[in-house]
């Protein structure tokens, strides 16, 4: 049935639209016919690229009818990130003063989808520069489950539309939790590859040294079907690894028998919600039988609650982002948005001397995570410590550091450090809103990470249950 087309994982569309029992114009098609009827509610979308769209897959349907099958994207209906560039496509990363920003090239993500085969439905919507709110001129996306409730940031859109059947997947990206927040409140995938892991090139950045480039799907077997394609050295970008990429979604059993996974009980119990803490728990429950064996760690004191990590990370994340935004601001400061504008002035403030102090730390706290990280093949933690959030209490974050610093604790640690996680839905709240828990790897143990995602997905369907029809 087409209605049922959207919510098919990515692996089991791709095998239907290769034995040409699903054409890849029928599917865009429902795509775009769904987007629609959902999305002028739901906001995930800055702009839907229906003609191209329509376009790719129909060429897409000729190159597969012809015997030129070019493997399981071709075809895919794809959403991406409104900060990756796309030739001709206007590309404003939430910003007022790129709105009419249309590059000349594709960002490498973009193309390596394009090689592909995969269709771009259109640029997801995010907050103003990637960070932590969206400009005042944008209309913010809405969390399918409950519209009061909190869908994530940055990569709201990204999360809303895959947990909405809006798209197959998604491009998203991640500087301090921005996969990883909006894949736990809207109940999808995230994974957040190793840095470098993904080319940066032609991706706006907020904070080079800690922007991640990764994907969010309905399946963590699809989420690594994803980074497969979008993976590997780039020419363009020599910050991108070079290391050869593994094949991620043939990596993948049913059971974990020899997988370490540690668990640090007091770090994920101090000021956690019960809910979150059941949810973790539970999951660690999965995880043992389907043969890993879970032990007891210590992660760093520097991430423990009241350390000055989370400090840390914003005055590092404020400085490389003033950086960035050096050319607009402050000469066009009157055309940011209060938040994203008070970051860069913070980042504009701090001596070279307190900077330096940053760096030394974070680079202390890289060796210790690794050095964990040698011990065990994973680590489990929450995303973060609160149940799902109204909106009405994120509003009130601002006037509570203590409560940001509580949301950024599980986070912001893995983009100092720059390994890889996974986030994976686990459970409901009383509510019947999604909680996620995430999973952590040794650096460029992104195999790990979907292998153990899939197993634990075998296991349960927290994944399979959907905000709409």
């Amino acid at each position: 049935m087409v209605s049922d087309w959207h919510f098919l994982s990515m692996i089991e569309l791709a095998a239907r639209i290769r034995r040409r029992e699903i054409s890849p114009t029928a599917v865009v098609r429902a795509q775009l016919d769904r987007i629609a009827a959902l999305d002028g509610a739901l906001h995930s979308y800055a702009l839907v690229m229906a003609d191209a769209a329509m376009a790719q897959a129909e060429a897409a349907e000729a190159e597969i009818a012809a015997g030129r099958y070019r493997g399981p994207l071709h075809g895919m209906p794809i959403g991406i990130k409104d900060l990756c560039w796309t030739e001709g496509v206007p590309t404003a990363a939430g910003m007022a003063i790129h709105r009419e920003f249309r590059p000349d090239r594709d960002a490498t993500v973009v193309r390596r989808l394009g090689d592909a085969g995969a269709v771009l439905l259109g640029k997801l919507q995010l907050t103003e520069g990637a960070y932590s709110d969206h400009h005042p001129s944008v209309t913010a996306p809405l969390n399918p489950w409950h519209a009061d409730y909190w869908p994530g940031i940055s990569s709201s859109g990204a999360g809303v539309a895959t947990a909405a059947g809006l798209c197959h997947g998604a491009i998203a990206s991640d500087t301090g939790g921005s996969i990883r927040w909006p894949a736990a409140a809207n109940g999808v995938t995230g994974l957040k590859p190793t840095w470098g892991r993904v080319s940066r090139h032609g991706v706006f950045a907020l904070a080079p040294s800690l922007d991640h480039v990764g994907t969010m799907a309905r399946s963590a077997a699809d989420a690594g079907l994803l980074l497969q394609v979008i993976a590997g050295a780039d020419a363009h970008d020599p910050t991108a690894l070079q290391e050869p990429v593994p094949d991620y979604v043939g990596a993948m059993t049913s059971e974990l028998r020899g997988v370490r996974i540690g668990v640090d009980a007091d770090w994920n119990g101090d000021g956690v919600d019960a809910e979150v803490q059941a949810v973790v728990c539970a999951a660690a429950e999965v995880l043992r039988a389907l043969g890993a064996t879970v032990v007891d760690v210590r992660v760093p004191d520097a991430m423990r609650a009241g350390s000055a990590l989370t400090d840390d990370w914003a005055a590092n994340c404020a400085v490389e982002a003033a950086v960035e935004h050096a050319a607009t601001y402050p000469a066009r400061r009157n055309e940011y948005g209060a938040v994203l504008a008070s970051v860069i002035d913070a980042g504009r403030a701090l001596s070279g001397v307190d900077y330096q102090r940053i760096l030394l730390r974070r680079a202390d706290l890289r060796g210790r995570m690794a050095g964990l990280l040698q011990t065990v093949d994973l680590l489990l933690t929450p995303v973060h410590p609160y149940a799902p959030l109204s909106l009405a209490a994120v509003r009130t974050l601002g006037e509570q550091p203590a409560l940001i610093a509580g949301l950024q604790r599980y986070t912001c640690p893995f983009n100092l450090t720059g390994h890889p996680t996974i986030t994976l839905p686990g459970g409901l709240s009383r509510l019947g809103l999604p909680i996620g828990f995430q999973l952590v790897a040794p650096h460029l143990g992104e195999a790990m990470l979907v292998r153990a995602g899939a197993a634990f997905q075998g296991a349960t369907d927290w994944h399979r249950q959907h905000p709409v029809n």
